[in-house]
């Protein structure tokens, strides 16, 4: 089969796989003349940097050929898809030919299972040495991990990669007993918690390093930590596939964050495939969900929520499709309003709906010389209407029983598509993400 319909099968099967930013590794580049590519720490895979540059890196499978038939899977055993399969020279050449053209910044790389857990393991790593070591390329690599493999490659492989990733493929361990009876959740969870040794360690050893001291007046000498996967590990959960609720997503991505150290939690909403069993919706969930899921993580990981009571803000362990959660549990929450900005603590205007944290650091600044007023929130550039009805500030006095009022919620929702519809009508372009496409 020719390269160029092998990359037109293999980057089109790798488009399912959603965890792939690269934030979090270490600096590197090639200014000084040495090596080849860089690590910016922005986010790649075809995303879009805050200033709006587009960021990518060439998303591939090593081969859809798979031993396993997980029935969720496109690639699954029993699929008729086309198959395709890279050899390890072919991957290597195929991502520095596209650096030079400066179509990519670095390398996503996942596969199907083919002979074992190891072999495949074994042509994963292989691609990333022969690129570190006898290419010397100093860009982005993420690899897929698998979780049957050998500990000593999951060690191998975090040598040469910026950042792992293990999917747990469904929140729950019946879901996935269901749909991928080959794979197993404890041995997954196993491979996550030596991953997450193995970075801990490293990180401590250069915490130590930094802190190692030298004798007077000699020269420091301290060899290098070997490092590994300085950009943690990430994983992926698909959502609609089973009949896993929002509450049940979100304690598992707690679980997950707490007891592994993951960098990120990715969330991907249920595709239809082809030949698809019965066991399988016949739609896929709205895009929606998994909006709200990654909004909900977002609460989790930086403004102090708590799993459960995001997901109590809804019905029946479900987030609410019309508003963000952060909105959903203030409306669930009214007696703990209004918050004055003037005095609340930190971590009770991070409750603020439409209050973000870099807009409450700048509130928590501002208040230290002087008595904040309404003028100093419309400065921000905050969604102000959404925040107002939650808030007690200097110029602003609330009509009667607004913050109680039962209107409220449809007259934020109202606020909140006009604004969306003046963007609209604006001429602005609002770009989403796309999987990245060589052709």
């Amino acid at each position: 089969m020719e390269l160029n319909r092998k990359l037109f099968i293999l980057a089109d099967a790798a488009k399912y796989d959603a965890s792939c930013a690269s934030s979090g590794s270490t600096p590197r580049n090639s200014l000084d003349g040495q090596g080849m590519g860089s690590v910016t720490g922005m986010g790649i895979c075809h995303s879009y940097a805050p200033d709006g540059r587009c960021i990518s890196l060439l998303k591939i499978l090593l081969t859809n050929f798979c031993l396993f038939d997980c029935l969720y899977c496109i690639n699954r055993k029993s699929s008729n898809v086309q198959r395709a399969r890279f050899t390890v020279d072919e991957v290597v050449r195929l991502t520095l030919d596209f650096y030079r053209r400066n179509c990519i910044e670095g390398l996503f790389l996942s596969s199907g299972i083919i002979r074992s857990s190891d072999y495949t393991m074994e042509q994963l790593i292989e691609v990333a040495r022969r690129l570190r070591e006898e290419h010397d390329f100093r860009g982005y690599i993420h690899l897929k991990t698998i979780p049957d493999a050998a500990p000593e490659l999951l060690a191998m492989a975090g040598r040469y990669a910026d950042r792992l990733s293990i999917n747990v493929e469904l929140p729950t361990e019946q879901g996935l007993s269901r749909l991928a009876p080959e794979k197993n959740g404890q041995r997954i969870r196993l491979a996550m918690h030596r991953v997450d040794e193995h970075v801990q360690a490293w990180r401590a050893a250069v915490r130590g390093q930094r802190q190692a001291q030298s004798l007077p007046g000699a020269h420091a000498r301290r060899a290098q930590v070997p490092r590994f996967a300085p950009g943690g590990q990430s994983t992926q959960m698909i959502v609609g596939a089973d009949a896993a609720t929002d509450a049940d997503i979100l304690a598992s991505s707690h679980t997950l964050y707490a007891g592994y150290g993951l960098r990120r939690v990715y969330y991907s909403a249920f595709s239809p495939i082809p030949d698809a069993s019965r066991d399988l919706p016949a739609q896929a969930p709205p895009l929606m969900r998994e909006h709200r899921l990654y909004q909900a993580d977002w609460l989790m990981r930086f403004y102090g929520y708590e799993a459960r009571e995001i997901a109590a803000a809804g019905r029946h362990g479900m987030l609410d499709l019309e508003i963000d959660p952060k909105l959903a549990w203030a409306l669930a929450h009214r007696a703990q309003f209004p918050v004055d900005l003037n005095r609340a603590p930190r971590s009770l205007l991070l409750r603020v709906p439409g209050l973000g944290t870099q807009t409450v650091d700048r509130l928590l600044a501002a208040r230290r010389v002087r008595r904040l007023r309404l003028d100093d929130l419309l400065g921000l550039r905050a969604p102000v209407h959404k925040a107002l009805p939650f808030v007690q500030v200097d110029g602003y006095r609330h009509a009667q029983g607004e913050l109680d009022s039962a209107a409220l919620r449809a007259r934020l929702i109202a606020q909140s598509q006009r604004s969306q519809a003046q963007v609209r009508h604006s001429g602005l372009q609002v770009r989403s993400a796309t999987q990245a496409s060589l052709f």
